[in-house]
């Protein structure tokens, strides 16, 4: 049983720290850090970088940053959009980090698994935040900006500390994930088409005009 326990905690840490990186891979970083910096969790040997100081102040420091231009309707999915080559490769190399050295075939079966996960769990955060910026006002993007910081340092801590209990709640995440993504998809294609058609000038009758220009050629030669 504590084999099956130990198991299960490295496989919650792995796909935990790669679910939160695809949310916001500053503060994953920084929760790891400060839990392991701390002593309040116990980390594998490769995933102890991030307990460095210059690391837990690098994160802080890009925390803080994306923490306000999260916020920020507009800004938010300009954001996003950049952080798809950073949050994917980086919830990658943590979930293969989280397993440690036990096998190279492991490690990397990890890093495949975690990137997708972590690139199902930024879709929908970057999906999500497209639709919300279609509300004028701002406090929808802050509730959802908050409410996903807390998830991620609640979930890291989870993972950590209650495996089990991490690994159904992530069991019932990737269904809904499932379930959601199609529909964030036709959402955005219906939002996009809408802004497309701001810029379309439809109150030109070009065939109709272009018709008369042809009668009226004759006359003015």
């Amino acid at each position: 049983m504590e084999q099956l326990n130990q198991i299960a905690g490295i496989i919650a840490l792995s796909m935990g720290t790669a679910w939160a990186s695809g949310i916001n891979l500053y503060a994953a970083i920084l929760t790891l850090g400060l839990l392991g910096a701390t002593g309040q969790m116990a980390l594998p040997p490769n995933l102890a970088i991030v307990t460095q100081p210059i690391v837990i102040l690098a994160a802080g420091v890009m925390f803080c940053i994306e923490f306000f231009a999260d916020k920020i309707p507009g800004v938010d999915t300009g954001w996003d959009t950049i952080h798809s080559f950073i949050r994917i490769p980086g919830g990658a190399l943590l979930a293969a980090a989280a397993v440690g050295d036990v096998n190279p075939a492991v490690m990397l079966a990890a890093g495949i698994l975690g990137g997708g996960l972590a690139a199902g769990t930024h879709a929908a955060k970057a999906g999500s935040r497209v639709l919300i910026n279609t509300s004028p006002e701002p406090f929808s993007n802050w509730l959802a900006s908050i409410g996903e910081d807390l998830a991620v340092i609640t979930g890291v801590w989870v993972a950590l500390a209650h495996p089990w209990l991490f690994l159904g709640f992530m069991m019932v995440f990737v269904l809904l994930l499932i379930w959601l993504l199609p529909k964030l998809w036709r959402g955005i294609k219906t939002v996009f088409a809408k802004i497309a058609s701001l810029f379309r000038r439809t109150d030109r009758p070009v065939p109709a005009v272009k018709a008369l220009e042809d009668r009226e050629a004759p006359d003015r030669g």
